[in-house]
């Protein structure tokens, strides 16, 4: 009997998949492509949402894995309580770092260097010239330190920042320097021009840049989410900026997709970009280089790589 796979890509599109295994495309649509109780490693459809994530794991009676497409796993674990114990949740590190981490620096950089006026005064034809803040010099906090935020740190290094500081969940010591914990964050805030959010969503994290994470602070500074929108307690970040003491870039919400009428749409010192972060053209190439992987090791039993927890 054939080891079923379902994929979100034709498998003739991947190369280096193994032999033996029997694949099946599935990227949402509302008929199964065969039946779920014989699927032994679920890919989840990349940017679907969490209902047509979760929906086929309920039937799912033979999953050993579950891969997802994307770096956080949120989406995905409303629905794992249906599985039985000992299959394997693993996320997509190596896939989004590089797109993730160029939004961010251009979120930063469109934001301190004032583009959206720019695009603005060139449909009014209006020449909007002036000074303009400047990344080299500047302070940066990046809070959530993984593979996405240290390839963001990367990436700010030829910009002459002043200092680079980093938060995770614990302390550790890296190449570039020291890594703080979480409780460290309050007395770091207000030395920070810029706060780049790149945790997971998770409860220690949820509502994470509450009204004290923002009131802390310092006046002028530049928030930037791209996290999950839930990381930002959406009426305390329109409080600041309507106060006009802080200014953001976000690339999520909450809610999302944003809704027509939104009071986030039109907050003063705000750029949206919607969930673009690792919608790239860098996403396939690399997506579909994890799954060849994954499925090289799964057919020939060993570990997977990205294994984030295993259910009970």
């Amino acid at each position: 009997m054939t080891t079923d796979v379902w994929l979100p890509f034709p498998a003739d599109e991947i190369e280096g998949l193994p032999g033996g295994l029997g694949y099946h495309f599935w990227d949402g649509a509302a008929e199964f492509p065969a039946d779920p109780a014989d699927c032994a490693f679920y890919v989840v459809p990349y940017m679907k949402g969490p209902e047509i994530a979760v929906r086929p794991l309920p039937h799912m009676r033979s999953v050993q894995a579950v891969q997802t497409l994307s770096a956080g796993v949120d989406h995905v674990q409303g629905g794992l309580h249906a599985l039985r114990p000992g299959v394997r949740l693993c996320n997509a590190k190596g896939v989004h770092e590089a797109s993730t981490a160029e939004l961010t620096l251009a979120l930063i950089l469109a934001s301190l260097r004032g583009i959206p006026g720019f695009v603005e005064g060139q449909r009014q034809e209006e020449w909007r010239s002036g000074f303009y803040p400047a990344l080299a010099d500047k302070s940066v906090l990046i809070v959530g330190y993984g593979s996405i935020g240290a390839a963001i740190e990367d990436r700010l290094a030829p910009f002459e920042c002043a200092r680079v500081a980093r938060v995770a969940r614990s302390a550790r010591t890296t190449e570039r320097g020291p890594v703080h914990p979480l409780g460290e964050l309050p007395a770091l805030l207000p030395e920070a021009d810029v706060v780049i959010l790149s945790t997971p969503l998770t409860d220690a994290t949820r509502h994470l840049a509450d009204a004290e994470f923002l009131a802390r602070m310092k006046d002028g500074a530049l928030l930037v989410n791209v996290a999950r929108g839930p990381v930002v307690a959406t009426k305390a970040l329109l409080a600041e900026l309507e106060a006009g003491r802080i200014r953001a870039a976000v690339d999520v919400t909450d809610p999302e997709p944003l809704p027509a009428g939104h009071p986030l749409w039109h907050a003063p010192g705000l750029l949206i970009s919607p969930h673009v972060g690792g919608s790239t053209s860098a996403f396939e190439p690399r997506a579909k280089r994890l799954l060849a992987s994954q499925l090289t090791r799964f057919a020939a039993g060993e570990p997977l790589a990205n294994v984030v927890l295993t259910t009970e």
